[in-house]
């Protein structure tokens, strides 16, 4: 999907929307964070897999994404709703649904390579991030039983 032809509603909020960053949220730091401290071994960012996972545990096959509530349309009915409603609907309810489609796409192609993967809201993991690291070491260690380690 393209979308040109498209162009922000000021340039105030083209600089506020661009200071949002593609890797390293805070969400995903925590999480890093988090992990590291657990002594737990993994990658950020490998562009070798689909969708370039935030987190990857390679030996257990475990990518896990930091979804960021805006960008990949948490709630997304009503959010869809609001956008539609707003400044350049048009384009934002295009973008969101665009991005769902990647992360749809993405999702499944991990998964039909033997991947689990697990897809975190950024809220869910600032505001209980133990229920985060919970599914991540529950997915952990159902990737070990599934490729024979223990």
């Amino acid at each position: 999907m393209s979308f040109k032809g498209y162009a922000a509603t000021s340039r105030a909020r083209s600089a506020l929307m661009k200071q949002n960053t593609r890797y390293g949220g805070s969400a995903e730091r925590l999480l890093r964070h988090r992990l590291r401290a657990m002594g737990l071994k993994f990658g950020s960012h490998r562009r070798d897999l689909p969708g370039s996972p935030d987190v990857a545990f390679v030996d257990e096959r475990v990518a896990v994404f930091c979804d960021g509530d805006f960008w990949h349309g948490r709630n997304w009915p009503s959010r869809k709703r609001l956008l539609a409603r707003g400044s350049n609907g048009e384009y934002w309810v295009s973008k969101i649904q665009s991005n769902r489609r990647r992360d749809a796409n993405v999702s499944r192609e991990l998964k039909r390579s033997g991947w689990i993967v697990l897809r975190l809201w950024e809220t869910d993991l600032a505001g209980d991030p133990e229920f985060a690291i919970g599914r991540v070491l529950a997915a952990l260690s159902q990737g070990q039983r599934a490729s024979g380690r223990r």
